[in-house]
């Protein structure tokens, strides 16, 4: 069962208090599961899969869709990672090279789509 689409008034909120270090582990929930939501959107598709464990994963970017199995584009990362490479305050290139995140697959390299967050409050 699809979970329901988190608003953006509370995704809003629950990522600026996740990012200032003010949030609770559901408020962290809300706040990585509405950036996942905000690129799965922004890129829909099937080809890749985001990861971040125990929080959520997305199915995303154009491209082969796989029907079973672990996908073959897989980027996995931790809560906090995910939260600094989503709203800019950390790039992909430096969390790749410091091995916080693994990335497997042609398509995988996700530098070129993030930010979502930053780019997203300034529309």
């Amino acid at each position: 069962m699809a979970r329901a689409r988190i608003q953006d008034g509370e995704g809003d909120q629950a990522v600026t208090a996740a990012v200032a270090g003010d949030a609770d582990r559901s408020v962290t929930a809300t706040a990585v599961r509405y950036l996942l939501q905000v690129f799965a959107e922004r890129y829909p598709g099937g080809a890749v899969e985001v990861r971040v464990p125990p929080y959520g994963a997305v199915q995303c970017i154009e491209g082969l869709q796989h029907t079973r199995g672990t996908p073959p584009n897989v980027v996995e990362m931790a809560p906090a990672v995910w939260l600094q490479v989503a709203t800019g305050r950390r790039g992909w290139s430096d969390a790749v090279a410091a091995g916080a995140v693994q990335a497997s697959g042609s398509r995988a390299d996700l530098s070129g789509r993030l930010p979502v967050w930053r780019s997203r409050v300034a529309r």
